[in-house]
This record gives C-alpha cells, sequence and structure tokens, in this order.
C-alpha cells in the first residue's frame, strides 16, 4: 500500500519532503538511467517547482506563412495547429508538457498561462523558449523551457497532436508520467515506475535526515555510511 491516498496527497509530499535529484537516484537504482530532459530547461524563477501528470504535446516547425495553402493536413489550416485544443484539455495536477520543434520560437506565454491556471494545470515545460516572463512571474505559474525569447509560435510552429507519446531531448514521455522538476533539473517518472520511486525517494529523505543528524553530532562519514547505508 502506497504511502498516499491520491495524486495530490503524492504531490504535496514532494513538494515538502523532496527534490527531483533524489527520485532520480532512486530511478538510476531501479533502472531508469536516462530520465532527465536536458539541462538547458530551467524554471523562470528559480525557486519555482513541478510537479503533476504529462500532459505531452507535440509541436513542429512550419514553413509557409499562409495557412492552408499547398498543404494536404487540415492541421496546418489552422494558427497554431491544435494548441488551442491541448491547452483547453489540461486537467487538475497536469503539466504540458511539449517538444518536437527546433528552439527557434517560443512555444508558451502568458495568455497560455493564464488558460492553464483556469484548468487547475500544475506547469509547463516545453523544449524551447518562453516568452511573456514577466506576466508568468506575475501569475506564479512554474514554466521551465530554455529562457525567454518573444518569437512568437504563430507563422514558425504549430501542435500536431497531444496526449500522445512523445521525445523531450531523448526521454520518452508518455501521457500519465509524472513530472517533478527544480532549478537543478526536469524529471520524467515513468507511469509504471511513480511507486516504487517516490517510495524508495521518500524513505531516502527521512533517512539522510538521521544521517544528517548523525554528522552534526560528530559522527564520521564511514561511520554514517555503514551504519545508514545513506550519503
Amino acid at each position: 500500500m502506497a504511502l498516499w491516498k491520491d495524486d495530490a496527497e503524492l504531490f504535496s509530499i514532494a513538494r515538502k519532503e523532496l527534490f527531483p535529484a533524489l527520485v532520480g537516484d532512486i530511478l538510476d537504482k531501479m533502472g531508469y538511467q536516462h530520465q532527465f530532459v536536458s539541462p538547458l530547461i530551467k524554471p523562470v524563477r528559480q525557486d519555482m517547482v513541478v510537479v503533476g501528470r504529462a500532459m505531452p504535446v507535440l509541436e513542429a516547425d512550419v514553413f509557409n506563412e499562409k495557412l492552408g495553402e499547398e498543404t494536404h493536413n487540415p492541421i496546418m489550416r489552422q494558427p497554431f495547429g491544435i494548441m488551442f485544443e491541448a491547452l483547453d484539455s489540461l486537467q487538475p495536477g497536469e503539466v504540458y508538457v511539449c517538444s518536437g520543434s527546433s528552439p527557434r520560437y517560443a512555444l508558451w506565454g502568458g495568455l497560455m498561462s493564464t488558460r492553464a491556471i483556469h484548468c487547475g494545470a500544475a506547469g509547463a515545460v516545453v523544449d524551447g523558449y518562453s516568452r511573456d516572463t514577466n506576466e508568468i512571474l506575475r501569475l506564479n505559474f512554474p514554466t521551465f523551457s530554455m529562457g525567454g525569447y518573444a518569437q512568437d509560435q504563430g507563422p514558425r510552429g504549430k501542435v500536431m497532436d497531444y496526449r500522445t507519446p512523445i521525445e523531450f531531448s531523448g526521454v520518452r514521455v508518455n501521457p500519465g508520467d509524472v513530472v517533478f522538476g527544480d532549478l537543478d533539473g526536469v524529471l520524467i517518472v515513468p507511469a509504471e515506475a511513480v511507486t516504487d520511486a517516490f517510495e524508495g525517494a521518500i524513505g531516502k529523505a527521512r533517512g539522510e535526515k538521521l544521517v544528517a543528524e548523525a554528522i552534526r553530532a560528530g559522527m564520521s562519514t564511514v561511520e554514517a555510511f555503514a551504519k545508514f547505508g545513506i550519503m
């Protein structure tokens, strides 16, 4: 039986007691050794933390500013593709996770943050840039990106699909995976590994408190590791 009754309780524990590096260490021991996305992805404010279920979004570059001309794909006739549908589909506790395009324009912005907050979303993680940084900071919406860049995606990129598996800097992201990120990185926890990974991380975090207390009391690191098996 898990140490939490639902996602809300799990995510509350994660915010209070854990950090992505710790959960990543447990995933390493479980054999999931490539679960952090690129270190270029950072929060727009250093103290931001994101944790929630992934709602993956597939973006693609486009090169024709005249909507609907010379295309066989009806999505190409829509401004931003099906981005509005993807955004409106966000559920409470979900994270908008977008990848697939080149880093030539912003994939997230202020109005998107406003809509996501109304939907109860937990944050946004994009494999590219975000914009409207001051507005996002005012809204205090957890947003992780390569940084701020004002270039609009409008004539340059479109959302082609959502709630579909994607790759984010080489990491597979499936709908329902858990996204956990802070200043040190964004971790993707596969849905099937969530219980074991977070239970292991909670145990390690609580054990590390005992180690810290022992070291502060004068115990050597050699003795501490021999006694607790944690360092």
